[in-house]
């Protein structure tokens, strides 16, 4: 293993906190504050997220699925300011992690860390499958795979594009930091550029008023509730943007001055991503020209592009989302990455040593890099005829997500309420008086939407023939195994021998003693 030249001065105040988990520096810090902003929003990704997910809440719900949008930012900001007090105090890789195993304990850490780590890789093959909503209404050429009108030509297409994008994001990601960071900031800048230059264009077009989103095309008759169903299975299209926003914390080893630039980048990219997101959906459902037609619930917001803006600013607008696209993937995949490096170097996965070890040259984890670009494209592989694939794939990533994000804020809640949480200090982000309410604001709705997106619907996990009780329970089936089965493995074999590995310890002073004192290694 090839060690980094140790930092001094000024950066070497960023290692602080790392060196309070026992680990020594090992990853190269180049990110500056929009580096780490960018990594924020790329993984929300505005037109990633509301271009892929528009026809299901549309369906689902009507135009009056627009208010899951403001729903969702309420009770996300929650986590996201929970996460930001943290990342205050810890900006270190892996974030949900290390957090989660800092105020909580090893094996609820190792719990979090890994639905985290199964998460992310289930988000990137999600995200690769946003190409094919996009690709081939630009151009047939993109369309591989029949005319797209054939049972399975759409969701076998999907698989072929998402492939191309998951090795792309495998070799950039393997060549270092540095060259994602050019990519992603890049792709970040003019996602930014055509975001507000979308509204814009929207807004010229406008053919109603905002009294739009009262309307529900009647979906709630097919629910005992009535609308309040529809609601809540529509409200999947706004969940599936809204997180992510961590990420500008898991990458706090490469970030200068983390503990200030991490909390900014989170707050930030949530709140611009609600506000630009928000206003897309809304200019959209104003300015398309009928609101009736089945186009707004298969090809969704790339067709309201195209009918809006006309094929020529359309296509060159859906390019932008292309290009959203493949950095929102990057992003994922960068972060599932440093997320697997971290449960390595704490000897947490099997082969530990050789996942943890960094490349001499790129001071990058090259081994879970290709390992995680694999596993994406086997679960790509596993759906290649599955026509309900990108809501099947898309719902379970999220769910395990927001299971992981209880896995951070529960114990934080535990530890208020004990009086043993213990916040930045220095001026550093922090809570405060308001921390309490905040955090048991953010279990109480990460709790509440774990439950209806894990809920059987057929609506969500079985909507089409052939109908099976199996892909109805498919979601609850899945993260149960995944859950049971990765916690049994760490408890009978792997948790007797967690310890940070030699390689990766910090050696000069002994671990700092406090109530979150990283346990010693075995």
């Amino acid at each position: 293993m090839t060690t980094t030249e140790q930092p001094t001065g000024p950066q070497s105040n960023d290692d602080t906190e790392l060196n309070e988990f026992g680990y020594r520096p090992e990853l190269k810090r180049t990110l500056g504050n929009f580096h780490t902003f960018a990594a924020g929003i790329s993984y929300i990704s505005i037109l990633t997220g509301t271009f892929q997910l528009f026809y299901f809440g549309y369906a689902s719900g009507g135009p009056a699925y627009w208010w899951s949008w403001p729903m969702v930012f309420v009770g996300q900001f929650m986590v996201a300011l929970c996460f930001a007090e943290l990342a205050a105090r810890y900006p270190v890789a892996g974030s949900v992690y290390n957090w989660s195993k800092k105020i909580g304990n090893p094996h609820l850490g190792w719990l979090a860390g890994w639905m985290m780590l199964i998460a992310s890789v289930v988000s990137i093959a999600a995200v690769a499958l946003a190409y094919q909503l996009t690709l081939p209404q630009i151009s047939s050429f993109f369309q591989f795979v029949g005319d797209g009108t054939g049972k399975y030509d759409v969701a076998t297409n999907a698989v072929i594009l998402a492939a191309v994008l998951i090795l792309f994001t495998t070799v950039v990601n393997a060549f270092g930091v540095k060259l994602m960071a050019r990519i992603n900031t890049a792709g970040v800048f003019i996602e930014l550029i055509a975001t507000v230059v979308l509204i814009i264009l929207f807004a010229v077009h406008i053919t109603r008023g905002p009294q739009v989103v009262t309307e529900t095309n009647g979906t709630g008759a097919a629910y005992g509730n009535g609308y309040l169903g529809a609601f809540l299975v529509a409200s999947l299209a706004s969940a599936y943007v809204m997180y992510g926003f961590d990420t500008a914390a898991s990458l706090g080893e490469e970030s200068l001055d983390p503990t200030r630039n991490a909390p900014r980048a989170i707050i930030r990219a949530i709140v611009a991503s609600f506000v630009l997101g928000g206003l897309i959906l809304l200019l959209a459902l104003m300015s398309v020209s009928s609101l009736k037609g089945d186009k707004l619930s298969t090809d969704g917001l790339q067709y309201i592009v195209l009918d809006v803006l006309g094929p020529t600013a359309g296509k060159a607008m859906l390019w932008c989302v292309f290009i959203a696209v493949t950095v929102c993937a990057l992003a994922v995949h960068t972060a599932a990455i440093r997320l697997a490096f971290a449960m390595a170097r704490d000897n947490n996965l099997p082969a530990s040593a050789r996942l943890a070890k960094c490349h001499p040259r790129f001071q990058t984890p090259v081994l879970p890099t290709v390992i995680i670009g694999i596993l994406a494209l086997a679960i790509l592989v596993v759906n290649i005829r599955q026509p309900q694939i990108f809501t099947v794939v898309t719902s379970i990533g999220i769910i395990m997500i927001y299971l992981a994000y209880l896995g951070v804020t529960v114990p934080m809640l535990v530890a208020r309420l004990r009086g043993k949480w213990q916040p930045a200090d220095g001026g550093r982000f922090s809570l405060g008086r308001w921390g309490l309410l905040v955090n048991i604001v953010a279990v109480v709705w990460g709790a509440a939407m774990t439950i209806n997106l894990i809920w059987p619907r057929s609506a969500v996990y079985n909507a089409a023939a052939p109908y099976h009780w199996y892909l109805r329970w498919g979601a609850v089936l899945f993260v149960g195994v995944i859950a049971g089965g990765g916690f049994a493995y760490y408890w009978f074999v792997q948790r007797h021998k967690t310890g940070v590995l030699a390689d990766h310890k910090f050696q000069e002073s002994a671990p700092p003693a406090g109530p979150f004192a990283a346990p010693a290694a075995e």
